[in-house]
């Protein structure tokens, strides 16, 4: 295997996998070749064939192994209806294939006339007629070549040169020495291979990453090793559950690093901090989107989702610590020297307590010009309010300058604004609540438009594939018609009918289903996403039981 960046597309690598030749009599295992050709088939893009001096008969049926991959691949795990068999599905992931004539001794030429390599490839694939066992033996590579790779391409090269010195030692040998024309074909063989091989991809657009080839090997070979035969469909899941649950993390992650980065606690409302994780759960939602795939029910998207929701809730609780801490800070120090007055017995005094009054009102006016006290400000400074209330009432009583009518109008004064600033708090409450429900609201329709992006993606994906293998077997039965194979072209029409069915069934559904599933997310992330409702409940109570007081 040799890896190199892409000479001509950007962010892609040329994966080179080169087999052992095949047809080593010396070989223990008679199967090993037949093994080595299915794996091929099954990781490539393009699939380039090797052959010497021409394309014919012999050639053909040392092409043997092409015919075994109906027993050696399966394309679903599940069997297919009973007149459509699994093979008919292997247009839709085989690679092109590629026959590559080495030390080509022929003209191109047919009937007298100049043919393209492409022209002498699909000339020696036409079916021989007759219904005779030997003639039907020599037809099925054909057959199977015509059926299974969506795209055909041959290249013919000289010899590398005539020297018999010189290809006795061919490695050695330097580009100048060799034969112009051979330089000429391999530079046009090279060039066709960078710039029409097809990126490598699964059913219904699924691309391989270098991480999913090497997992697509190990589930390969394991099936091949316990006995078992190699299943595309199988193979997808395997690697859907592993990519998916790193989509998952990497999307975490992602969230986790930026809600880091940007952050800085406290923020002065919780609205900035709501949008900072609006903007970060975006950017994780559009990451987990991207890497992953086949995602059945959506599990692992509502996974995401509740890491993110606990993420998020482990950021606000940090954001309420860290406003709590600050503000108790600029508190106790603005606050010295009310408590060191009340200790030294300052207030206790006659008109002691209007003296109070201006010392507690001059620190509030302070500490409301603290800028960034965040969330907890308010609840902070009610906690200090609430240790001040028995000082104040014992301030009050002790003053010899006020009247007893005066005392209870303060009194009365002091309860009211006590009830006030709690309604405050309450009120902040209920809108931080209002704020978290908006940004849960927020989140359920990012992640319902997202995936309906992605659904839609992959629908147009699907039917993309869908009509690709029906276009190419509505060729490969005009193909059939057109050289007299009337019998093996209406065979041709189950297949046909099947697909054309499940296109019609794509096509009807499309609407229906797309909305079937985003209403079921929809359903599961709200029960996900959803605060808690005695919690806005209790705030509202709390409100209401204070209206009721006055």
């Amino acid at each position: 295997m040799w890896c190199v960046p892409h000479p001509s597309k950007p962010k892609h690598t040329l994966v080179l996998l080169d087999t052992e030749g095949l047809g080593d009599v010396e070989k223990g295992d008679p199967k090993n070749d037949s093994w080595i050709f299915a794996l091929a088939v099954l990781l490539s893009s393009s699939f380039v064939y090797n052959s010497m001096s021409t394309i014919n008969h012999q050639a053909l049926e040392q092409l043997q192994y092409v015919t075994e991959l109906t027993e050696l691949i399966r394309a679903k795990a599940s069997p297919s209806p009973e007149e459509i068999k699994d093979s008919s599905e292997f247009v839709s992931f085989f690679p092109d294939f590629i026959w590559s004539v080495r030390d080509f001794t022929l003209e191109l030429k047919l009937n007298g006339r100049p043919i393209t390599e492409d022209e002498y490839l699909e000339n020696a694939l036409k079916l021989i007629p007759g219904i005779n066992p030997k003639v039907q033996m020599s037809n099925l590579p054909r057959e199977c070549i015509r059926h299974f790779f969506p795209k055909r391409k041959c290249f013919v090269f000289d010899r590398p040169t005539n020297d018999k010195e010189l290809l006795a030692n061919i490695e050695n040998v330097t580009e100048t020495q060799l034969d112009p024309n051979f330089q000429e074909q391999t530079k046009n063989f090279c060039s066709y291979v960078f710039s029409q091989a097809r990126t490598k991809t699964l059913r219904e657009g699924i691309t391989v990453t270098g991480k999913r080839l090497g997992t697509l090997v190990v589930t390969y070979v394991d099936a091949i090793n316990s006995g078992a035969v190699p299943c595309l469909e199988n193979a997808v899941t395997t690697l859907a559950q592993l990519e998916n649950s790193a989509a998952v993390q990497k999307a975490a992650d992602h969230y986790s690093e930026q809600m880091a980065r940007r952050v800085r606690f406290p923020t002065d409302t919780l609205q900035e901090l709501l949008e900072l994780h609006t903007a970060c759960e975006r950017e994780a939602t559009e990451i987990f989107m991207e890497h992953s795939f086949k995602d059945e029910n959506q599990e692992f998207q509502k996974k995401l989702v509740e890491i993110l929701k606990n993420k998020k809730e482990t950021f606000l609780l940090q954001n309420e610590e860290a406003s709590a801490k600050y503000c108790q800070a600029k508190l106790d120090q603005l606050s010295t020297a009310l408590l060191e007055s009340i200790s030294a017995g300052i207030f206790s005094v006659p008109g002691g307590h209007k003296l109070y009054l201006e010392t507690k009102e001059r620190i509030e006016r302070d500490y409301w010009q603290v800028p960034r006290k965040g969330v907890k400000a308010n609840e902070v400074f009610q906690k200090f309010l609430q240790s001040q209330a028995a000082i104040e009432k014992s301030i009050l009583q002790s003053d010899k300058v006020l009247t007893d009518g005066e005392k209870a109008i303060a009194e009365e004064r002091a309860r009211k604004r006590a009830a006030e600033k709690e309604q405050e708090l309450l009120r902040q409450q209920l809108q931080e609540q209002q704020l978290q429900m908006k940004a849960q609201e927020r989140s359920l329709q990012e992640n319902i438009v997202q995936l309906k992006e992605k659904l839609e993606r992959e629908r147009e994906n699907a039917k993309r594939e869908q009509q690709m293998m029906l276009d190419h077997k509505l060729k490969v039965q005009e193909e059939l018609l057109k050289d007299g194979f009337k019998k093996k072209s209406e065979e041709m029409n189950a297949e046909i009918n099947h697909l054309k069915n499940i296109i019609d069934s794509t096509r009807n559904d499309d609407t229906p289903w797309l909305a079937r599933t985003l209403d079921k997310l929809g359903k599961e992330l709200t029960s996900i996403l959803s605060a808690p409702a005695n919690l806005v409940g209790n705030v509202v109570r709390g409100l209401g039981s204070l209206f009721k007081k006055k």
